[in-house]
Parts: structure tokens; C-alpha cells; sequence
């Protein structure tokens, strides 16, 4: 088995043809060991999001490789996606469907048997602390809830790399702390997890290593420390390069 789960190897992705070809990401390489938490930072628009439909399979590379736990995620694309849950920044769910209601369907989606995943499910939802909240229409939940929620949904089928895109938007100060320390022991069990983040503070306290993405090309990488070299927050380093990229 790979030490590496994530490989993304010369990563282009261009979308339409010609005279409206536009290039989202160009030429990307990244490698997130097994075990890392790790941080996917960059400016609205610069290629974040692409590059994480082109992990989950949402989007097809144009030109080189992602690999995710030695599959490639194209050629081996179920059994790649089998091994990655994705958290996104929408709420991409009916909104009159309970939490129970979100993660019993996804459980399906990935052919867990109803047994196991109404076990799994029981013990997602124990966990977000979503027990008082599991039969109320997502709708009605507060901004946490509703990111505990899709959290749960997400790791129904046990995945080993967990992609978190704004996780805790709109959520207030309280329930973001409580995010983090979930966050934070599912990463000490082993989870690699992937964070994009505009809350700097948040990839400080949780991520371990960090990439920087600006006009789809990674313009800095590196461990916590070294963003944070010469007594600099993570937030000070980011502002500094993502300025001189303009």
C-alpha cells in the first residue's frame, strides 16, 4: 500500500474550448501522507475547489494524474471514491430530510447494507452530538448543526481521506471550537483529512502542513512551522505571498 494518500502529479483542468477555454488549475503537484492534516488555502477563485472535484471525481483532470491511496482516480474511480468523503461548502441535501433521513441515503448510495448502516449511523449521529436534532427537518437546524450534519453524512462509509471545504462557514465561535476538537481526534486516530479554510486561525490550530493555491498553481508549501518561521501567524505568511502573486 502507498505511504502517500493523496498524489496529484502535473494537475490541469481547463474548462470549455478555444477563445472560452479557461484554465482553473494549472499544473499542480501535491503529496499528503497518510495521516496528515493538512491545509488548502487560497483566494476565491484560485483553484480550490476545482482541484477537489478532480479528487472526488466530480471533475475529470484535462492533463495529469490524482491518485489516491495508489488508485488512480480516474481509471479506478470506485474504488478510489470508496476511500474519500467530502464535506462541501454548499448544502447540497434536501432540506426536508432529517440528519437520519441524509445519512441513512448516503449510506445506501455507497451500498452499505441497511444493518451496518443504520448502525454506523447511530453512532455518527452519537458522536456529532445530534441525538435531540436526528428527526428535525435540516432546514430547521442552526448553522452548526447543519455542519455536524453534513460532516456525519460524510464518513458514513468509513472513508480514509476526508475533504473539508469551508467546514465551519457561518457556524459561530462556540460551535466552531467544538468542530475543531472533532476534527482534531478524528486526525489523532489516524483520518488524513484535507481543510480549506478563510478562517486562517483554523488552519493554524488543526493543520500540520499547507499549501497555498493562486491562479491554479501552488505558489507556496510547506510544515505549520515553516509558514510560521520569524514569530509570523500562518494568516501574516498567507497575506505576504498571496500579495506579491497579484
Amino acid at each position: 500500500m502507498s505511504e502517500m494518500m493523496l498524489e496529484i502529479k502535473d494537475l490541469v483542468k481547463v474548462y470549455g474550448k478555444g477563445k472560452n477555454a479557461k484554465k482553473a488549475v494549472d499544473g499542480i503537484s501535491l503529496s499528503i501522507p497518510k495521516g496528515s492534516f493538512y491545509g488548502l488555502l487560497g483566494p476565491n477563485g484560485a483553484g480550490k475547489s476545482t482541484t477537489i472535484h478532480c479528487i472526488t471525481g466530480i471533475a475529470q483532470p484535462t492533463e495529469g494524474s490524482v491518485t489516491i491511496d495508489g488508485l488512480d482516480a480516474v481509471q479506478d474511480y470506485k474504488q478510489a471514491r470508496l476511500k474519500v468523503g467530502l464535506s462541501p461548502q454548499e448544502f447540497n441535501v434536501d432540506i426536508f430530510a432529517t440528519p437520519a433521513q441524509l445519512i441513512d441515503f448516503m449510506g445506501g448510495f455507497y451500498g452499505i447494507p441497511a444493518s451496518v448502516r443504520k448502525e454506523r449511523a447511530v453512532d455518527l449521529i452519537d458522536r456529532f452530538d445530534l441525538n435531540e436534532h436526528k428527526d428535525t427537518k435540516f432546514q430547521k437546524l442552526s448553522g452548526g448543526l447543519k455542519r455536524r450534519a453534513i460532516l456525519a453524512r460524510a464518513l458514513i462509509h468509513t472513508p480514509e481521506l476526508l475533504i473539508l471545504d469551508e467546514p465551519t462557514a457561518g457556524v459561530d465561535v462556540e460551535q466552531r471550537h467544538d468542530l475543531w476538537e472533532y476534527l482534531k481526534e478524528m486526525n489523532q486516530r489516524g483520518k488524513t483529512i484535507i481543510l480549506t479554510s478563510h478562517y486562517l486561525e483554523e488552519i493554524q490550530y488543526l493543520c500540520n502542513e499547507i499549501a497555498i493555491i493562486n491562479k491554479g498553481k501552488i505558489v507556496a508549501q510547506g510544515t505549520k512551522e515553516e509558514f510560521m518561521k520569524d514569530g509570523k501567524s500562518v494568516e501574516e505568511t498567507y497575506l505576504e505571498i498571496t500579495k506579491e502573486e497579484k
